[in-house]
């Protein structure tokens, strides 16, 4: 019997040793056949340690960038700031370049793929200066990949044309094309002198305010809009600058505008001119004339106007905490509690009619600005929010078939449309008690 188990034991181990002979020989043969058809790599490097980049064609420097302080400049053919952005990707393809296969181990004359002289080199240099040399010949016959090889590296691999297209890049690919450098959280000041109106703006925080020709409150939609024109203009390189014809164009072009951005770094200024159907720019920051997208001349040829606030409250979206509103004999007093509105008397009002008129005091604006008109006030209307620390109170005068509204402490003048204030009339008339609980059904009933 003890023999009979010692037989058993011994067959049963060497099936589990031949199990994991063969499991390990086929893995084995796995990671064999998946090594071998995994494309080569041709560079291998970390981003951070890549300083330099050279790009040469025909012998000649395309293209130099160096990295200072972390950030890449152009050096060569001239000294320009560099877009990091633009030069993130070219950087990234260089740190880690696959091939899709390897041609030739090695290749005993490189004519046959163009590498003998190759159309494009590139020198990738690291912090402790050692660079590799990379070449790029012709095209294969397929058209949708590149011969490659690695400086004295004998072997001759393809790569996607794609991966050479990242990385066949210019000066006017790479370069920073803003005419403005400022930084746009910390624009504290604008001054936008256009349309015959010299308009200046300033920021505390997040809100803008009109400060010049007078304080007046500002539309701060249309202020970031034109933030985002002065921070998004760019010269167009489309076609490479003539800078003679340019300069010009410019001086015979009519002034469009004319703007000045202050931030912590101090104040930069575009000047803006238009010819024909074409916009140029100059800037204080950058050399040159330049030309630059139709939308940066309309996003700057504005008049004050377009940029005041016309709303009449500023409580927006939120809630506020109580409305008061005086029309002639009638008064309306509505205090909020949570998500419940009473009346003075104590009374619950229906939610819905509150709402109405919430969006009729919301809905007053100004269809445009005056200078007069201003007579005896007939309705004024008081809203309170942000817990009480926000407190804002305007008048109305009726003004032919329209009103003139006023708010409190302002001396600006806003034309209301009558039908606006009829609306918010009506919204007032309208409100309701709520509805009363419903009675619960009494056992048995």
């Amino acid at each position: 019997m003890k023999l009979n188990g010692l037989i058993v034991a011994a067959v049963i181990l060497a099936a589990l040793v031949g199990a994991l002979y063969w499991s390990n020989k086929h893995k084995l043969a796995e990671t064999t056949e998946a090594s071998a058809n995994t494309p080569p790599k041709i560079l291998s490097l970390k981003e951070d340690d890549i300083s330099k980049v050279a790009i040469q064609k025909d012998g000649t420097t395309e293209l130099a960038l160096a990295k200072n302080s972390g950030k890449w400049q152009i050096t060569a053919p001239q000294p320009l700031p560099a877009d990091q952005t633009a030069v993130s990707p070219l950087v990234s393809t260089l740190s880690s370049l696959s091939s899709d296969r390897l041609v030739e181990e090695k290749a005993a004359d490189l004519k046959p793929y163009g590498l003998a002289q190759p159309a494009l080199e590139v020198d990738v240099t690291e912090k402790d200066n050692k660079t590799q040399k990379l070449l790029f010949g012709d095209t294969t016959p397929t058209g949708n990949a590149v011969y490659t090889k690695l400086g004295d590296d004998p072997r001759i691999f393809t790569v996607a044309t794609f991966q050479k297209t990242g990385i066949d890049k210019t000066p006017n690919d790479l370069r920073d094309k803003r005419l403005l450098t400022v930084n746009s959280e910390k624009i504290s000041r604008i001054e936008l002198i256009a349309k015959k109106q010299d308009i200046e703006f300033g920021r505390n925080k997040d809100e803008w305010q009109i400060v010049k020709p007078k304080p007046l409150r500002a539309d701060g939609t249309q202020v970031e809009d034109l933030v985002r024109t002065l921070t998004d203009v760019k010269m167009d390189l489309s076609n490479p600058p003539d800078e003679k014809k340019l300069a010009s164009a410019f001086a015979s072009a009519t002034p469009v505008a004319t703007a000045k951005v202050t931030d912590e770094s101090g104040t930069q200024e575009l000047e803006v001119r238009k010819s024909k159907d074409d916009y140029y720019a100059k800037s204080s920051v950058v050399e040159g004339v330049y030309k630059v997208a139709p939308n940066v001349g309309t996003g700057l040829n504005k008049n004050l106007d377009d940029f005041r606030n016309k709303k009449l409250f500023d409580f927006g979206f939120t809630d506020p905490n109580k409305v008061e509103i005086h029309d002639g004999s009638k008064s309306y007093s509505l205090m909020r509690n949570g998500s419940d509105w009473w009346n003075a008397s104590g009374g619950k009002l229906d939610v819905g009619t509150v709402a109405t008129l919430l969006d009729k005091l919301r809905d007053l604006s100004s269809s445009k600005f005056v200078d007069s008109g201003f007579t005896t006030p007939t309705i004024d209307a008081t809203v309170t929010s942000d817990n009480g620390k926000k407190v804002e109170k305007i008048v109305l005068a009726k003004s032919g078939d329209n009103y003139i509204a006023q708010r409190e402490n302002e001396t600006a003048l806003y034309q209301i449309d009558g039908k606006t204030v009829a609306d918010l009339q009506k919204a007032a008339e309208d409100l309701k008690p709520a509805a009363p609980p419903a009675t619960p059904a009494k056992a048995g009933k």
